[in-house]
């Protein structure tokens, strides 16, 4: 007898539900990827934001030394910590026009640095979700010589949790004050002169 064999044509179920399923997995795993693609660019750009107004305020800083320095024993002028107050707001502080007119009598070196505090703090809070500033001097008493150290606090949208945007730049300060969601910083140590 005589046994006639078919050569096997297409593919099982099981073999394409295999397939299928591998497949499924593989498009999972690109969707998680995808999520975060789209919300790194934004971390990014938190992150620029706060180095350029960084920047910008060591720049003023530097361009009034004496408001830095504080021979006495204080921090100096500029030495400022979370607005415990509004901690993570978005609301405006008050920058009063007699503080420093730039043109008047009453503009020294230590009005300057007040209005200059929180005219940087409006920006922070402006540009960055729920952000704020801590200054300090790296020496008591603080000398136009010393170090500054200048920290940019921010709070990352709750989108963004599962990235757990907290890094070991943040003080201590800035850890016990808002510890949960954990803040994002930006840390930038100076030099005046």
């Amino acid at each position: 007898m005589r046994h006639l064999s078919h050569p096997q044509r297409g593919a099982t179920l099981i073999e394409v539900l295999v397939a299928v399923l591998i497949l499924s997995f593989g498009l999972l795993s690109l969707g998680g990827m995808l999520s975060f693609a789209v919300q790194l660019p934004k971390l990014s750009g938190y992150r620029s934001t706060a180095a350029n107004l960084a920047a910008s305020h060591v720049e003023r800083i530097r361009a009034n030394p004496e408001g830095f320095a504080n021979p006495d024993g204080s921090g100096g002028s500029y030495a400022a910590g979370l607005n415990e107050t509004s901690g993570w707001s978005f609301t405006t502080i008050a920058v009063s026009g007699s503080n420093c007119s730039y043109t008047g009598t009453q503009c020294v070196a230590s009005t300057l640095a007040a209005r200059d505090i929180n005219e940087f703090r409006n920006a922070v809070r402006r540009e960055l979700p729920a952000g704020d500033m801590i200054t300090k001097c790296s020496t008591t008493p603080c000398l136009k010589t010393s170090y500054g150290e200048l920290w940019v606090v921010w709070q990352e949208p709750s989108t963004f949790a599962l990235l757990d945007a907290s890094n070991g730049n943040c003080p201590q300060e800035a850890i016990t004050a808002y510890s949960s969601p954990a803040p994002a910083c930006l840390y930038l140590r100076f030099k005046v002169e």
